[in-house]
């Protein structure tokens, strides 16, 4: 006799593949919010993420950049199906489907060479010049921190430029841009520039889609699906491209390290970056589950020599250079 799980497992599956077999478009909306959404491909790494996901789950999607305004006003219209990068609220649950979150935005401090960046929280930066992207949403953690001089910034660009003239004493950035700088620009960075690693804000990022969309659940849930396999795979950590991601691949309580390619295990990842900010930075890569191209190995010794080549001065492998530039900051 058929359990009722199975019964359930079955009926899941048939519309899954029902789903597949029909033509699925999704006009998604997103505003200029580098590196996460924007009109060029090289700071979109939200909308690479999502697009590639639902592309692998035989769904086509599509992204126009607007005001955010406009995306909020066009998905309650209905011009728009919903969005590659947005925040869950109570508000918004009532007309939209949220995925599970795949990404989080985290802000860090950064300060001129020899800055103390070691605040914790916004307000250890009262009587302090902050440039920050003026037209992001970053959340009462920042907008409602008393004391900061906030300084509008048209961009990350702007916000650099601003700190290594003087006219701020630090910037918020995501910390995926940090990574990319310490990844691409290290030189540059060492020389200029203080970076830590604490989040002063913190935001988890899903996608979403309006409920009244024909399988708007077994779209959510192909979606959470083909990112868990991303994760896993190396395609996920290749698109943000900033070496190694570490996250808890299955929900097993272990975290795995992935590099982006298979052939980057001979570089010694020191920095990782934590998806959704589960291990501690310090955590010794020897002891780690590695993953490399859906293969699990305990420890470093245990990688097979055809995934090691040797780390160039650069201080990086060159297949670093083959995924999505998500920012290139001139000093």
């Amino acid at each position: 006799m058929m359990t009722r799980f199975t019964l359930a497992a079955l009926l899941a599956a048939i519309a899954i593949s029902t789903m597949a077999k029909e033509p699925v478009e999704l006009h998604l909306a997103s505003d200029e919010w580098p590196p996460f959404t924007g009109s060029h491909s090289n700071e979109r790494a939200a909308i690479e993420l999502v697009q590639t996901a639902l592309g692998r789950a035989g769904i086509t999607a599509s992204t126009e950049i607007v005001e955010w305004k406009a995306v909020e006003i066009g998905i309650r219209r209905g011009e728009f199906d919903g969005s590659a990068a947005i925040w869950r609220t109570e508000q918004r649950e009532e007309d939209l489907l949220f995925s599970a979150p795949y990404l989080e935005n985290r802000l860090v401090l950064i300060g001129r060479s020899g800055s103390d960046v070691s605040a914790t929280r916004m307000i250890e930066l009262a009587g302090k010049r902050v440039a920050a992207v003026g037209k992001y949403a970053y959340g009462d953690v920042v907008e409602k921190a008393a004391g900061v001089l906030f300084v509008n910034s048209d961009n990350d660009q702007d916000s650099l430029d601003k700190l290594l003239s003087g006219k701020v004493d630090y910037i918020l950035v995501d910390e995926l841009v940090a990574r990319h700088l310490l990844t691409f620009q290290s030189e540059e960075t060492a020389a200029n520039l203080e970076i830590a690693f604490t989040p002063l804000s913190r935001q988890m990022l899903h996608f979403a889609i309006r409920r009244e969309i024909p399988n708007a659940d077994k779209i959510i849930s192909a979606f959470d699906k083909e990112i868990r396999k991303m994760l896993g795979d190396g395609s996920y950590a290749k698109i943000l491209n900033i070496g190694w991601i570490r996250v808890d691949t299955n929900g097993d309580g272990l975290y795995e390290l992935i590099p982006l390619g298979e052939n980057t295990a001979a570089l010694t990842p020191g920095s990782v970056y934590d998806v959704f900010g589960e291990m501690p930075e310090e955590a010794p890569p020897q002891k780690e589950l590695i993953v490399i191209q859906g293969n699990i190995y305990k420890g470093w010794d245990a990688i097979p020599d055809r995934y090691k080549l040797p780390p160039t001065s650069a201080g990086g492998d060159t297949s670093f250079k083959h995924g999505t530039t998500l920012v290139t900051l001139k000093f």
